[in-house]
């Protein structure tokens, strides 16, 4: 695409305090012949290699609107085509558009090199630059490189006819070599140098050069390698440069459109422009709302394609210094819409420009609902560029839209309509004249985002803004607010935005005194019992509700659906654990225990009680609560719901039967389990499955920030269950991580994280990684070797990888039961899981796959193995028979009938997240 146009969709200029002043094009002798108005480009060639043009532009005859126009294909079968203007020297290095929607149009990208032989006893060399044509002129800044010795370059102001410094070249010594492709490499004074040419607008460029050293020309040519450098000066365009063009048959459009036969503008809906900046000629542009080609028949056409995205591929960088880049604009293949709005950004640093091309306009901001872009013109110091340059600082703004259509046109097409989020409308765009422009997108009324992307558009919540409803309580709706008139005996309270009681209601108790005589004193104390207790019922009840708004409890019923998550009582969980008898702890740790429960209707739940909870962390909590309800996936242990009625929120949990992964690798009180290799890699599958969907398939992504293998539960079946998302964070739609507190268990924790803060999902990865060398070699994270010294499992692993290879270090079963290709491929997965920059590690769906593609391969060995196929009948006997075993001892009654040592082997059920509330964090 043309370098200086990357901001191809239509713009209107809405505010401009830049002026900068126009230079009048020279006025040559003779005239260009003027091609006339061609009806047919049949035969015409439009592209030469990997270069497009259009027509006027031509190669061959009666292809081009005149000489100036005619361009050369060097097509030579020894190298790749090149494209020439007419002139057989200036090569056109971009593909040349004709028309496209911006200011930069009339443009053709160009690499210019001369040279001229040096002489001995001559010290002032002169050199003149001209464009192909008196329709072309030159960018109003250029800048060349120069090559040779010991010279000081000039350019001439053609308005003061004065030289203007520019650079100096020297060279080494004779004994020393430079080059002349190594000096223009660097173009640092050695041999080379950079000149910067200003305010040219003209159809050629003078340039001078005073050599300094008249005596070394052309000095021992055959012996001195740096004699191309001594015997010429070579001038070349750095990083190209660009000619201006437009149509010097007539003057202006006037002149032009009184000779209708060789009137440029043929199209029935263009219309001519003067040329202000050269202050002769005219250029040809199509209406507003019709694109294509104003220089040929009908070449304008109404703009029936719309809007047709690329695409809007995850992981784009969406940021380009400090200025935010939001889709259907991109930097990026595959991250902006179409190509029209593709940006240029410098680099990724804070320093970083946002640019419409590369070297051109820069962009101050980009407001996506009000389809507004401010910039400045600028020229910006890339390389080549040795000083910095511009008309001026001040900015401009414009107007852009997503396409030239109305907006009952681009709505008839359902699939390139740009207004994808479901709370967006579409807004029609006029220019500042009145003329028909196009449409975009805006986010309708009491919602902010992107319109341009599915769900963009989120509700503003209202309430946050100071006192909205001048002293009554506020509650936020989708796409607006209500005002809620507090209850009685209570007051708004603004710093909280909820209504407080103005003073503690206490149930004051009288001794009714002067009753008669016939009263005993065993009924005076009955009352009294009776009374104190209804009164601390009521205060209870009180202190519930008290509870249930200090834990946003009505936020969260505003979330949430009632069929996904449940809002228990504590009534109901207090009878579901026998007013949480200590009995029923079934874990306990630095932050709380967990219970085990039964519910009304028979299911067995664990409820997590934590010991304390920060109060500015509640309605992280309530979002967190109404996130992880929405996960329904079969290897993550499923959130019934909460309790808010207590002074800190309950947690219920669906109740997993078999216990940890760590208790069955590590605990030898567990050896009446016995998993297989086999096994363990489809828990490891399964478990990368779970963490995937929580990273990119959920609703919202989820970071565990805590995987570990006791935190991997397994249900009757030895299914996994990922578990405990107490250290879990949510992570918004447009962010790739977050900056929190560290947070995890020493040997699981990921370098990275530690070290800067900022958690992502490849957190999780590396912790997952930990988890496979556990499944490899059987030893905890943390462990200590034989000769007495703590170890760390990962850096032990690494080592081994190295030095003698992992064969070494593996579990006498693993090694028993596993292949050689087997141990190296979780080896290999291990190995990219644990290195130290999260960027180099692979996603938790690429480790997933790599798993699936492992578990495929072992199912298809063992169906092609009669023996293997009797051995795994054989272990899924035994394992259906203990699960059997756990499932009589856990129902009542049933454990007395049966024999002591049959009890003895049963896993018991009172161990479920035992290790998940246990370990530290």
């Amino acid at each position: 695409m043309m370098l200086c146009a990357a901001l191809l969709f239509s713009l209107v200029i809405v505010w401009s305090p830049v002026e900068t002043s126009s230079t009048t094009v020279l006025a040559a002798s003779g005239s260009i012949m003027a091609g006339g108005n061609r009806t047919s480009l049949d035969g015409c060639p439009t592209s030469c290699g990997n270069l497009t043009f259009a027509y006027p532009f031509g190669v061959g005859a009666n292809c081009s609107r005149g000489p100036d126009f005619s361009l050369i294909c060097d097509d030579d079968a020894s190298r790749s085509p090149k494209l020439f203007l007419r002139d057989g020297i200036t090569e056109v290095v971009e593909s040349i558009e004709v028309n496209i929607a911006g200011w930069y149009q009339d443009v053709v990208l160009v690499s210019i090199w001369r040279a001229i032989p040096m002489n001995s006893g001559v010290r002032v060399y002169n050199m003149s630059l001209e464009t192909p044509g008196r329709s072309f002129s030159f960018d109003t800044s250029a800048t060349f490189s120069v090559t040779g010795c010991d010279l000081d370059v000039y350019w001439i102001d053609q308005m003061t006819s004065r030289p203007v410094f520019g650079c100096s070249t020297w060279c080494p010594g004779s004994e020393e070599i430079i080059t002349e492709v190594a000096a223009s490499y660097n173009c640092s004074g050695m041999g080379c140098c950079s000149v910067l040419v200003q305010d040219v607008f003209q159809i050629s460029i003078q340039l001078s050069f005073v050599h300094r050293k008249s005596s070394s020309i052309g000095a021992s040519r055959s012996s001195n390698r740096n004699s191309l450098l001594r015997d010429r000066i070579t001038v070349v365009t750095s990083n190209s440069t660009l000619l201006f063009w437009n149509i010097v048959d007539q003057p202006n459009c006037a002149s032009a459109e009184k000779n209708r036969t060789e009137y440029a503008c043929i199209s029935a809906t263009s219309h001519c422009n003067d040329d202000t900046t050269f202050g002769f000629g005219y250029t040809c542009e199509c209406e507003p709302g019709f694109t294509g080609n104003a220089y040929i028949i009908d070449g304008c056409t109404d703009d029936n394609i719309g809007y047709n995205p690329k695409g809007n591929r995850a992981n784009c960088t969406r940021h380009c210094g400090n200025i935010d880049v939001p889709f259907p604009f991109g930097l990026e293949d595959g991250c902006f819409a179409m190509e029209n709005f593709r940006l240029f950004c410098t680099n990724a640093t804070s320093s970083a420009v946002l640019q419409l091309a590369p070297h051109r306009d820069v962009i101050i901001s980009l407001q996506i609902n009000e389809g507004i872009l401010t910039y400045t013109e600028e020229i910006m110091n890339a390389p080549g560029f040795n000083i910095f340059y511009g008309y001026g600082l001040t900015s401009s703004s414009m107007q852009w839209v997503i396409a030239n259509l109305s907006c009952a046109k681009a709505k008839q097409n359902t699939s390139g309509y740009a207004c994808v989020s479901i709370n967006s409308r579409c807004v029609e765009v006029n220019t500042s004249d009145g003329y028909y422009f196009g449409y975009r997108c805006k986010c309708t009324d009491g919602f902010q985002g992107n319109p341009y992307i599915r769900s963009g558009c989120q509700d503003i919540d209202e309430c946050l803004q100071q006192d909205i409803c001048k002293g009554r309580l506020c509650s936020n709706i989708e796409g607006s607010f209500k005002c809620i008139e507090c209850p009685r005996k209570t007051i708004y309270d603004q710093a909280n935005n909820q209504c407080t009681r103005t003073k503690q209601q206490v149930l004051l108790i009288g001794i009714i005194i002067g009753l008669s005589g016939g009263f005993s004193i065993v009924l005076l104390a009955v009352l009294a019992l009776f009374l104190l207790r209804r009164w601390r019922r009521n205060i209870q009840k009180q202190l519930r509700r008290t509870y249930f708004q200090k834990n946003q409890g009505l936020l969260l019923e505003q979330l949430t659906s009632p069929d996904k998550t449940n809002i228990f009582s504590l009534e109901e969980l207090e009878k579901a654990t026998n007013n949480f008898d200590p009995t029923r702890i079934i874990g306990h740790g630095g932050h709380g225990m967990v219970y085990k429960g039964i519910l009304s209707d028979q299911r067995v739940v664990a409820i997590k009680k934590s010991l304390v909870i920060e109060y500015s962390e509640i309605k992280q909590f309530i979002n967190e609560v109404a996130i992880l309800s929405e996960i329904n996936h079969r290897n993550i242990v499923k959130l019934f719901g909460c309790c808010l009625e207590s002074e800190v929120p309950l947690l219920v949990y669906d109740y997993i039967s078999n216990g940890s992964l760590t208790q069955v690798l590590h605990d030898e009180s567990r050896n009446d389990v016995s998993l297989s290799w086999n096994d363990y890699i489809r828990i490891a599958t399964e478990a990368a499955g779970a963490l995937s969907y929580l990273h990119s398939a959920a609703s919202i992504s989820v970071f565990h920030r805590d995987v570990k293998s006791s935190n991997i539960l397994l249900d009757g079946n030895y299914t996994a269950k990922v578990s405990d998302f107490g250290a879990s964070r949510l992570v918004p739609v447009d962010q790739t991580h977050i900056v929190t507190n560290v947070q995890g268990t020493f040997g699981y924790l990921d370098p990275e994280y530690f070290y800067t803060r900022q958690l992502n999902a490849k957190s999780d990865v590396y912790s997952f990684g930990v988890v496979l060398l556990e499944l490899l070699v059987r030893k905890k994270p943390i462990f200590t070797s034989n000769s007495g010294l703590v170890q760390n499992l990962s850096n032990y692993f690494l080592e081994a990888l190295k030095e003698r290879g992992i064969t070494d270090i593996v579990d006498p079963q693993v090694a028993q039961e596993a292949t050689k290709e087997e141990i190296s491929s979780i080896a290999s997965i291990a190995e990219m899981c644990l290195r130290l920059r999260g960027e180099e590690r692979p996603t938790m769906k690429q480790v997933e796959m790599e798993l699936q593609i492992l578990r495929k391969k072992q199912v298809s060995t063992c169906q092609s193995s009669p023996e293997n196929e009797q051995q795994n009948e054989t272990i899924l006997l035994t394992r259906r028979a203990k699960a059997t075993c756990q499932a009589f001892a856990t129902e009542p009654g049933q454990g007395a009938n049966l024999p002591l040592e049959h009890n003895q082997r049963c896993y018991s059920l009172e161990e479920e997240f035992m290790e998940s509330a246990t370990l530290p964090r």
